[in-house]
């Protein structure tokens, strides 16, 4: 099934009942994809120095397509997972307050997975205005969407059980770099720095995947939908996948009068 990425973006909004849209990320490394991107997309760029997950903000909430380098990254823990600045003793010291010594904490940051050296730029857009081919999708949604999305991403590649990897910080940003790394979905919360950064208040979800997977896990979810009569897995045949409705309850019944 050859779906477009606007055709995968309003199946997955209005089947899981989204609230942001998912974002396409790519890392870019050749000067030639930076130039092609930047000539098939009206594109934003951050005024000031701002951390990966505020990138994200304009594409999930407010449909905007970024490109950020180098400079308009004002996150250290970001840039080290990028591979644009060395762990250095400050950035170590930064994750004290999060365990027992400095050999722990060292240990903590060393353990984060880091890009390949030679990264251009990063460019973040919601998936329908994505004119890319993306390296991850990020989602930013509730815990029975990112359910919904894990079940259906261990069916289409036949992966089970789903493994997270969960940092220590740098959930967004070391988040996609681990999936782009392995090439596997990855689900965890949001971070501290994300929480706030991040605007994560409502208790979101990540749930990121590596591109390739992409349509496979729609087409499974379409799959449920056409054997089930909806993708809700909680509730078979509501339309609701979040429906907070005891499952098979005799009592909670509507029926229609006109």
């Amino acid at each position: 099934m050859d779906l477009s990425y606007k055709e995968i973006q309003h199946t997955l909004m209005e089947e899981l009942r989204l609230y942001h849209f998912p974002v396409a990320v790519k890392f870019f490394f050749d000067q030639a994809d930076v130039e092609e991107f930047k000539q098939a997309h009206e594109f934003y760029t951050p005024v000031k120095p701002l951390t990966f997950c505020q990138w994200e903000l304009a594409a999930r909430m407010k449909g905007q397509v970024v490109y950020a380098q180098r400079e308009g990254l004002g996150c250290s823990n970001a840039m080290c997972g990028f591979g644009w600045k060395e762990i250095d003793d400050a950035e170590i010291k930064s994750h004290m307050k999060y365990v027992r010594n400095k050999t722990q904490a060292q240990k903590v940051v060393q353990a984060k997975p880091r890009l390949k050296q030679g990264l251009i730029g990063i460019a973040v857009a919601p998936l329908g205005e994505a004119k890319f081919t993306a390296d991850t999708i990020h989602f930013y949604c509730d815990n029975m969407q990112a359910y919904h999305l894990a079940v259906d991403w261990m069916a289409a590649t036949d992966i089970f059980p789903m493994q997270p990897s969960i940092m220590v910080n740098s959930s967004a940003c070391c988040g996609n770099v681990y999936t782009y790394n392995n090439q596997l979905a990855n689900m965890l919360p949001a971070c501290s720095g994300s929480y706030n950064a991040g605007k994560t208040e409502r208790g979101e979800i990540n749930f990121i995947l590596p591109e390739k997977h992409l349509r496979p896990m729609v087409v499974q979810l379409l799959r449920r939908k056409e054997k089930y009569g909806s993708t809700a897995v909680t509730r078979p045949g509501d339309g609701f996948p979040g429906a907070d409705i005891c499952k098979n309850c005799p009592l909670i019944i509507f029926k229609k009068n006109r």
